[in-house]
């Protein structure tokens, strides 16, 4: 039997338009209402996974390239996915579900009375990703965007403000006694007067403590700063890295060192990379899949330029195929790490922008770890195989529609169970709890 591992879904595109440039779309969903999140909620509630983690980024970007960020409708728009919340816990027992959230956006005393009454709510299965977006500065406030390093302070002062709030109430001060007829002691209970770099406010905080432990923390990020953010706050850290053995091992050590040098225990965080599979019924299906990819038509590179438009807010499609790529094209505001994803390790300065293209149209096989292109079983020799390397969990990347997740689901979850990788009970107790069952 192998050993248990945790399972969650990325909602990679946001509360955006689902089905948008898809057949799915014939589905007739509208995705601007609730149904169609809570029919595929359910679904994977029933299937075993631990939660829903929403993808979320509050800006179209810069205003020279909003055009690119809504045409094919890859940046915008977005819905705010932490009100999308209650109704997934409306349709669910047990299901966490996990919006991002960004210290930017909101100040310490209103996020924590907001997140606060839905960690009650629903039961103690919210969680929080927080992430660093500085892109996004001029929606909140004219100063300008805080450097890369900066805005991981400011978040960890923002989440450190959230903590004093929501344990202003010490221990004893909810009293509910009935026969004494006090409610609340509010001696026992903590002023908080925080003023930081970057947050001034007064506590306490007017909702209630939790029982069953914070809201669940989670965290992307990759650079040292960002590791050391997971190290000391986070309970899930979203990984993406190459998944051999190596890298899987350096990565998750380098978390286990940051959480050690804030005090914390290696075991306190579940580490869980993320994946965007693409399983079929037969290997035959797989290497035809796999075997079209190698030439994708000139069709399926521009969709593949419209969507690196958008993320990169430079109109690659305007861009000659057959000539290679100037760098200089990309604005400051243009992560090295994201134009990086594009070029690869190819040489920008002889390769066509059709290499880098098609580089990223290609698609690999599971059966030899190229790629994730396989059958239900090729999957699950790969999650068996992270197991073997002390892996945590796995966060399958995908539309929240329901075509996506039956087309995933449909024939994985019943070869997960039989392997004994994917739990089959469901846990009571909240987030927390669920993430702690083993």
């Amino acid at each position: 039997m192998s050993r248990p591992q945790h399972f969650g879904w990325f909602l990679a595109r946001g509360f955006g338009p689902h089905g948008w440039g898809y057949p799915s779309l014939d589905w007739d969903y509208d995705w601007t209402r609730p149904d169609l999140y809570q029919q595929s909620a359910r679904e994977l509630e029933q299937a075993g996974f631990d939660f829903l983690l929403i993808e979320d980024a509050p800006s179209l970007g810069s205003e020279r390239t909003i055009d690119l960020r809504v045409r094919h409708a890859f940046g915008g728009p977005k819905h705010d996915p932490l009100l999308l919340a209650p109704y997934l816990f409306q349709a669910t027992r047990t299901l966490g579900v996990i919006p991002t959230v960004n210290p930017a956006a909101s100040l310490p005393y209103t996020a924590a009375r907001q997140f606060a009454t839905l960690q009650h709510l629903s039961g103690h299965r919210l969680g929080l990703n927080v992430v660093t977006d500085t892109g996004s500065a001029r929606h909140f406030s004219d100063a300008a965007p805080l450097a890369h390093d900066a805005a991981y302070d400011r978040a960890e002062e923002w989440l450190a403000g959230l903590r004093e709030l929501w344990h202003s109430w010490g221990d004893g001060a909810l009293v509910a006694d009935p026969a004494s007829g006090v409610y609340a002691d509010g001696g026992r209970m903590d002023a908080v007067r925080h003023r930081g770099e970057h947050f001034s406010f007064d506590g306490p905080l007017n909702a209630l403590p939790f029982p069953s432990g914070d809201p669940v923390i989670a965290s992307p990020g990759g650079s040292g700063r960002g590791l050391a953010f997971a190290g000391a706050n986070s309970d899930i850290q979203l990984a993406l890295a190459p998944l051999h053995e190596k890298s899987v091992r350096e990565y998750r050590a380098r978390i286990h060192e940051a959480a050690v040098a804030a005090g914390r225990a290696p075991e306190d965080i579940r580490i869980m990379f993320a994946i965007q599979p693409t399983i079929v019924s037969s290997r035959d299906e797989a290497d035809r899949i796999v075997a079209a990819s190698a030439a994708p038509d000139d069709a399926t590179l521009v969709q593949v330029a419209r969507k690196q438009s958008s993320d990169l807010e430079t109109d690659l499609t305007a861009l000659d195929l057959d000539k290679p790529l100037d760098v200089a094209v990309f604005g400051d505001h243009v992560s090295h790490g994201s134009i990086r994803r594009l070029t690869g390790d190819r040489d920008v300065d002889t390769t066509p922008l059709r290499v880098h293209l098609t580089a990223l149209a290609r698609l690999g096989r599971l059966s030899d770890r190229s790629g994730f292109v396989g059958t239900a079983d090729e999957f699950a020799d790969l999650i068996e195989e992270l197991g073997g390397w002390g892996n945590d969990g796995v966060l399958l990347w995908g539309d929240l529609h329901p075509v996506t997740v039956h087309r995933t689901l449909d024939e994985l979850v019943p070869v997960l169970r039989r392997r004994g990788i994917l739990r089959r009970e469901q846990i009571d107790g909240g987030l927390h709890a669920t993430l702690r069952a083993f």
